[in-house]
């Protein structure tokens, strides 16, 4: 069975990683790392594929940051659900695929089975070191976002439908959320379809975080830092 590396240290020491068909959600304040802390667990190795929701971020801006933080950027596609709002004609490449707004997740459902089908045809730029069926992580930046523009309920049946694909397909999801800014009911709903949890808090000394879900793992809070798009625990 294939496993993922995280690039969390006390996960992949003493797990291996994280199984395929699980679910991760970051819970993290504004103004913290856990934005990029999505993206360094979201950053596929040799022989993976990523695919990110973007409803923060233009897909150019995003793209620049995955080479700024020497990401692979020939493994990842992005369902862009921000530029079409002020370029509306633009049109879908090989790798990024655009959504009218962030409300549209029957848009996003179709865009994220586009480039999941292309990439198990090979016709997604292909990689030297491919696997069958091919690894892939899904991380959607944010949940805070489309609880905006959509009403908990629909946005958990999407979230339920779309968990249900990653598991059938072997791949693993990554999911952003901002915890001060939800009631406990909202948390708890998204946090049924999760297999782990890691929260995020900051104080003076700098960022933390607390893992739940993956068992031999402490449940203490860890300082951390993200350097050149990976994940480093400060002892």
């Amino acid at each position: 069975m294939y496993i993922y590396k995280t690039g969390i240290s006390v996960i992949d020491e003493v797990k291996g990683g994280i199984s395929p068909g699980s679910n991760i959600l970051v819970l993290a304040p504004a103004m913290s790392s856990g934005e990029k802390l999505g993206y360094s667990i979201m950053r596929p190795t040799p022989g993976e594929y990523a695919l990110v929701l973007s409803t923060v971020m233009r897909s150019v801006d995003l793209l620049d940051f995955f080479s700024s933080e020497k990401f692979n950027r020939d493994s990842i596609g992005v369902i862009d659900a921000v530029t079409k709002l002020s370029t509306p004609d633009i049109s879908d490449t090989a790798q990024i695929k655009y959504v009218s707004s962030p409300s549209d997740l029957t848009g996003i459902g179709i865009k994220f089975s586009s480039i999941v089908e292309s990439i198990f045809n090979g016709e997604f730029p292909p990689s030297d070191q491919a696997l069958f069926p091919p690894p892939i992580r899904f991380y959607i930046d944010s949940l805070t976002t489309l609880l905006m523009y959509r009403k908990l309920e629909v946005l958990y049946q999407f979230l339920h439908v779309m968990t249900s694909k990653l598991k059938k397909m072997e791949a693993i999801g990554i999911f952003i959320m901002n915890n001060e800014s939800f009631d406990e009911r909202t948390l708890s709903l998204m946090k049924q379809l999760m297999n782990v949890v890691i929260e995020v808090k900051s104080e003076q000394q700098g960022d933390f975080l607390r893992i739940r879900g993956v068992p031999g793992v402490s449940h203490d809070w860890m300082q951390f830092r993200i350097h050149a798009g990976t994940l480093e625990l400060v002892t």
